[in-house]
C-alpha cells in the first residue's frame, strides 16, 4: 500500500488512455507525456498499459508501506528516497516504510512514477486514468491509499537505467500535420502562422494548452466536427487552442493542425510562459 502524505499540485493515476469510448463523448485521457509514462513502465518490465502516477510541477510525498520497486521518469525533479536523492530513469528498490519526496523540476513540467506491476486501482470504462466526470477522483489527495504489489527487494533483479536527452524537454519545435481547415488560411498566412512563436498561458491544463501570439490570425468557425488530442484549433478572434488528453470529442473551431504523438508529448512538458513553434512534419 502507498499512502499519500501530501498530494502535491496535481497528481493523478494515468495509463495509455480510455479507448473505445469516444462514441459516447468520453475523452481519451491517459498520460500527457506518453513517452515518459511508457518508459517508466518499461524500466520495471510492466505492461505498457499499467497504471502510473502523473506528477505535475509540485510533486507529492509518498509513504510506501510495502516493499516494492519504482522508476521515475519525465521532468527534471530531484526525487529523494528517505531524504537521499535518487536518479531519474532507473529502477529503484524500496523497503517497507520508505518515503519518497520530490523537489521542484529544473526542467519540464510532468514526471511519471511507476511501481512493480502497476498501481492496483480499479478500471473505469476499461482504463485506470482519472478524468473529470468519469472517475470518482480527478487528483490524489492527502490521506489517499493506493494498493500495490509487493516485491522482495533482497531478491536478485537486473538493474535498468536509460538516458533521456535534455533536448526532449527544451526543444520549442512541435511537430504537426496540416489539419482539415489548414488550407482555409491563404498560403502567405499559413507560413506566418507556422513561423509564429506561441506562448503557453497559465490557463493551460489537461484539457487544452492555450497559446498567445496568434491574435492577428482569424478563420471562420466550422460545422461541429470530430477533434482529438493534438488538434490545434484557431478561433475567429485568434485564440490558439491545442487540445490535450482530456479534451472533448467534437468542436466547432477550425482545425488548423494535428500534432504528432511526439508533438503532444513535447508540449505536455512545457510550462506557462514557455514558447513553442509548430513545424510541419
Amino acid at each position: 500500500m502507498v499512502e499519500i502524505v501530501s498530494g502535491g499540485l496535481y497528481t493523478s493515476i494515468q495509463d495509455m488512455g480510455r479507448f473505445g469510448c469516444r462514441k459516447y463523448g468520453v475523452p481519451l485521457s491517459g498520460a500527457m507525456d506518453s513517452y515518459s509514462a511508457l518508459l517508466a513502465n518499461s524500466l520495471l518490465g510492466n505492461r505498457i498499459d499499467a497504471a502510473v502516477l502523473e506528477i505535475t510541477f509540485i510533486g507529492p510525498v509518498l509513504r510506501f508501506n510495502t516493499a516494492t520497486q519504482i522508476a521515475i521518469t519525465g521532468a527534471g525533479f530531484s526525487p529523494t528516497l528517505n531524504n537521499r536523492e535518487v536518479p531519474l530513469n532507473t529502477r529503484i528498490n524500496l523497503d517497507a516504510g520508505s518515503v519518497v519526496k520530490f523537489g521542484l523540476p529544473a526542467y519540464g513540467l510532468r514526471a511519471y512514477l511507476s511501481v512493480f506491476g502497476g498501481f492496483q486501482e480499479k478500471k473505469v470504462m476499461n482504463s485506470f486514468s482519472y478524468c473529470y466526470g468519469i472517475t470518482e477522483k480527478q487528483a490524489l489527495e492527502t490521506g489517499d491509499r493506493l494498493p500495490v504489489l509487493s516485491f522482495a527487494t533482497n531478491q536478485k533483479s537486473a538493474t535498468a537505467s536509460v538516458k533521456v536527452k535534455r533536448a526532449y524537454f527544451t526543444s520549442e519545435d512541435i511537430e504537426a500535420y496540416p489539419g482539415p481547415e489548414f488550407y482555409l488560411l491563404p498560403e502567405p498566412i499559413q507560413q506566418q502562422f507556422l513561423s509564429t512563436r506561441g506562448k503557453l498561458l497559465p490557463e493551460s491544463n489537461r484539457m487544452a494548452c492555450l497559446l498567445s501570439g496568434f491574435e492577428s490570425f482569424s478563420v471562420n468557425e466550422i460545422i461541429t466536427g470530430p477533434v482529438q488530442p493534438g488538434t490545434v484549433q484557431l478561433t475567429p478572434s485568434g485564440k490558439c487552442i491545442v487540445l490535450m488528453r482530456d479534451a472533448q470529442t467534437t468542436g466547432g473551431y477550425a482545425r488548423i493542425l494535428q500534432l504528432l504523438e511526439a508533438g503532444i508529448n513535447t508540449i505536455a512538458q512545457k510550462r506557462p510562459g514557455e514558447t513553442v513553434t509548430f513545424r510541419l512534419h
